[in-house]
Order: structure tokens, then sequence, then C-alpha cells
């Protein structure tokens, strides 16, 4: 496992359905070593903190193995990484294999699996494609937010150690499932509960599905 590129990106203006947005979805590559902080990477700023950013998103990685299935859905875009807004695009990190409160060394820096991406009207400005946040969601390839346990300095290509697995805790796919297909799996709704280093605010919106869908009489 292994960090094959480092992004960051400073707020800036874009046009999106004739509004004009102020994001820092637009994430470039860059080179040599960077600190990454309890909050975020240097270099690197968010737009909106009500939503972004925080203890628990900050930093995002996706794995570069779902740039394959994008370039088929979407070949008349050009996708160099960080596309997808990422800080940490990633090598041999799966969804399906990461669990909340997994801890991973990446450089001197010590992270722990937190969330998935939930996608904003920002995606969409992006990609300049309406339909992006959708498709987004129903291919289940999120990625992942993570938390820093201790800070440190991280840059490409460093190595991606598991130093802890919270083999109990619910994945990043499973919430994911939860999400947009599943959503009254009382299995996994429990899972979700349980798993401790989980948001609270995921336990929150988790917490009243336990009860199923509401039924009209």
């Amino acid at each position: 496992m292994k960090l094959v590129s480092l992004n960051v990106a400073r707020p800036r203006l874009a046009l999106y359905k004739g509004a004009t947005i102020n994001t820092g979805i637009f994430k470039q590559p860059v080179s040599g070593r960077l600190p990454l902080r309890t909050l975020n990477l240097d270099g690197d700023q968010q737009a909106d903190l009500a939503v972004h950013g925080g203890l628990y998103k900050a930093v995002y990685a996706y794995p570069s193995e779902h740039y394959e299935y994008w370039r088929g859905e979407l070949p008349e875009i050009d996708l160099p990484w960080g596309m997808f807004g990422e800080n940490f695009t990633t090598a041999g990190l799966a969804d399906a294999d990461l669990h909340v409160g997994d801890r991973f060394r990446i450089g001197s820096a010590t992270v722990m699996v937190r969330q998935p991406r939930m996608p904003c009207y920002k995606l969409a400005a992006k990609f300049q494609r309406d339909d992006m946040i959708e498709r987004f969601l129903l291919s289940g390839r999120s990625g992942l937010y993570f938390s820093v346990d201790q800070e440190g300095e991280v840059g490409e290509r460093d190595s991606i150690e598991l130093v802890s697995s919270n083999d109990d805790g619910i994945t990043i796919a499973e919430i994911n499932r939860l999400f947009v297909r599943d959503k009254y799996n009382r299995e996994l709704l429990q899972k979700a509960i349980a798993t401790t280093a989980l948001p609270e605010s995921w336990r929150e919106y988790f917490l009243p599905r336990l009860r199923g869908p509401a039924v009209n009489i």
C-alpha cells in the first residue's frame, strides 16, 4: 500500500449553472513532503468549514484503482490524480476492506479511518455534470476520510502501513451500502451504531432507521 499522489489546493472561484461558487475541490499534485496536521495538510484549505474539514475529515483519500472505473464511465473527461478532490491518491486501499477505526502510518504521521465521502454539488461543479453526485453515490466508490492521530510529514510514494485493525467496525463499503442501497439492513445499522470510532453524526443519522421505514396508513 502506498501514497501515489499528494494533492492540495486553496479555495478558488468557479462557475456552475450560472452561479459563482467558492471551492477547494480543485486539488493539484505536489512534490516533496508536507506536514499533516490535526485539521489538514499544509497548503490545503476548505472553503466551507460547516460541511468540509474538521477533526473527522482532516484528509480525504481516494483509491487510484477507482480511476479505471471512471475512465470507462467518463471517457471524454481527463482524469488526473486529484480529480475527485482527494488529498491522498492511494494504491492498495479498498473501501470494502477498510474498517472505521483502522489506523495507518503514512510517512511519520498516523491516521484513522473515520467515514466515507458524501458528495455535494461542488463535485458536480468540478465535472460540470448535473448527474455526477448520483453517479458517484451509485458507484459505491466513495473513498474515505481520515482523522489524524499523530501529526507528521507525508509525501508522494510513502508507504501506507497498517498499525491496528478494528475488525469489528463497519467498513466504508458497508456504510455506502446503508446510505444508498440497503437503508434498513438491521445488522449493518447495529454494526454502524456500535462502531465507536464512527462520528456521532453518523450514528444519529442511522439510529432512526432501526425503527424501519415509515408506513403511510
